[in-house]
């Protein structure tokens, strides 16, 4: 690591547009990126880590897949690691927050510095943004700053790791923008929560994703079942919020 050079980071990576994004704009800043983990926890739409792999391969960079099946089966509860219905509408509706999986980022990010450790990594980095503060309590910073704190103190005389989340004072509509500044290949990511064949278009990630790439102008040629959905959905929410 060199002045200047934070040295590589070790990018948490769904495969979703949001953390996709963040991988390539990491690999284009000093330091870049050491490779993607992803997380296997017998979510529904467990596609997504074919998409993360595919990003890590684009980036030419070491993709990691950590098997949390075993824990993901015994959270009851969540429609994604059950067979609870995933609701359609918008992203911030509270029918949402039968999408929490309970203690989710906290399990995630702490295998993630672990990884960071064993590897001499400094950076773990993670892609939550504002749109997610309303449903998910482990996206907000309020936990970013208290999960960087009890890092410090479980690392502390043994490695500095840092938590990045660039995204988190970032709308979706940022997010997209930066893709398309990017030329990431939003068609390349995997948002839906359905997990079927194509995005169905009509879940809150889907209504969320087709709202973002419209206002922020960037071209979608990603295949959904009902790509019109999301504007009467968004013309709804606005006149009820």
């Amino acid at each position: 690591m060199t002045r200047g050079d934070p040295g590589p980071a070790l990018v948490v990576c769904s495969g979703g547009l949001d953390s996709v994004t963040l991988a390539h704009r990491l690999s284009a800043e000093p330091g870049g990126v050491a490779a993607l983990v992803t997380f296997d926890y017998g979510q529904r739409h467990r596609k997504e880590v074919d998409f993360a792999a595919r990003c890590a391969k684009r980036l030419g960079v070491a993709h990691e897949v950590v098997d949390l099946t075993d824990v993901g089966r015994r959270i009851a509860g969540s429609a994604l690691t059950d067979r609870t219905q995933v609701p359609d509408g918008h992203y911030s509706s509270r029918t949402m927050a039968v999408t929490v999986v309970p203690n989710r980022n906290p399990l995630m990010l702490s295998a993630a510095f672990a990884l960071a450790g064993g590897q001499g990594l400094g950076r773990v980095a993670a892609a939550m943004h504002t749109g997610d503060h309303v449903i998910y309590p482990d996206c907000r910073p309020a936990f970013v700053d208290a999960f960087q704190a009890m890092e410090d103190t479980a690392l502390d005389g043994v490695v500095a790791i840092r938590l990045e989340t660039p995204f988190i004072h970032w709308s979706k509509t940022d997010i997209a923008a930066e893709a398309g500044r990017l030329g990431v290949p939003v068609a390349e990511t995997w948002s839906c929560y359905k997990g079927e064949a194509v995005h169905c278009g009509r879940c809150g990630t889907c209504v969320e994703r087709l709202e973002a790439l419209h206002d922020a102008g960037v071209v979608d040629p990603t295949v959904y079942a009902d790509r019109d959905f999301w504007r009467g959905e968004v013309a709804r929410w606005k006149a009820g919020s």
